[in-house]
């Protein structure tokens, strides 16, 4: 499947029915508050997967949006797509668990510096594990992704 820039994979209300595999581009997941204020919750550039797993696991409808930063390739399967793949060639199945297990990992690693990590520690903890990103997505984007207003991110990169 092919995305645009801006063009959404999915939007908050509807049912994620795919696990999405970025061959091309990036993407990224995030909510919105009830002020219209985004709160990124993930950027997948390529050769990483996104989806919203609960919406996809439990068929309820998403409270996050997905969409393009980039013009975008990806790979879509869905539930019944990834039953075949584990029945046929079990090492995707352990492929899986262990992706399931890195991403949470990295989701209490972002719980635990959203607690205790000043703005400038979570900048310079992004700039170390992703430092491709930075490069390709937009600073206030990167600002909502660190819980950040762009002005205090803005504050944080002239301090560096």
């Amino acid at each position: 499947m092919d995305l645009r820039k801006r063009q959404p994979l999915l939007q908050a209300g509807e049912v994620c029915n795919y696990y999405a595999f970025v061959t091309q581009g990036c993407l990224r997941s995030y909510s919105l508050t009830a002020e219209g204020h985004e709160h990124t919750l993930q950027f997948a550039p390529e050769d990483w997967w996104i989806s919203d797993l609960y919406s996809l696991l439990t068929q309820q409808p998403s409270t996050m949006s997905i969409d393009a930063l980039e013009d975008s390739q990806l790979l879509l399967l869905d539930q019944a797509d990834l039953e075949t793949i584990y029945a046929h060639c079990p090492v995707f199945e352990r492929y899986f668990r262990l992706l399931m297990q890195s991403r949470y990992v990295v989701l209490q690693e972002r719980v635990n510096a959203a607690l205790s990590q000043t703005a400038a520690e979570k900048y310079q903890h992004f700039l170390r594990k992703y430092p491709t990103i930075v490069q390709r997505v937009p600073q206030h984007i990167i600002a909502s992704y660190l819980g950040l207003t762009p002005e205090s991110l803005s504050r944080v990169r002239r301090q560096l």
